[in-house]
């Protein structure tokens, strides 16, 4: 048996959530979504339920927070270069997204996050392949080490 992962996220627009998450290249289960929820297939067992506040609250005894305001989780996701980091940045930032803070570019590691019009934290990063497989501290000490090559 496979695990799926449903991550459910608060909005107060469900339109207006769809049409982002589309934007970024992600579909809508349609046989999963309603005028409460809409399923977004972010890979084959990985979902956002994206929940009216109001249809949240009934999963929850708990408050909903507000994501303009507070943080409760923030969502990282893996890109294949730098530059499609930065492609799905700008496909989020057209569609209604804010970029919250700079880059982050820790040599290893190039990060840049996205909210979504409802202030809901998504991560993008490109993880040098070495840098995964060795660790960040290895791996930055073997670049420390390197000396560029010459050739007579």
């Amino acid at each position: 048996m496979s695990t799926s992962i449903f991550v459910n996220l608060p909005t107060t627009d469900l339109e207006r959530s769809k049409a982002f998450y589309e934007a970024l290249g992600f579909t809508i289960n349609p046989m999963f979504t309603d005028e409460n929820a809409a399923c977004v297939v972010l890979a084959d067992n990985i979902y956002f339920m994206v929940l009216t506040r109001e249809y949240l609250g009934t999963f929850t005894d708990k408050q909903i927070v507000d994501p303009k305001t507070q943080a409760q989780t923030s969502i990282a996701f893996t890109r294949d270069s730098r530059d499609e980091v930065d492609e799905v940045l700008a496909k989020g930032l057209a569609a209604g997204g804010t970029e919250p803070r700079e880059a982050q570019d820790l040599g290893f590691m190039y990060s840049r996050d996205l909210e979504d019009p409802d202030g809901n934290i998504l991560g993008f990063l490109y993880m040098e392949p070495a840098a995964a497989q060795m660790g960040p501290d290895a791996y930055l000490a073997e670049q420390a080490g390197a000396t560029p090559s010459t050739t007579a």
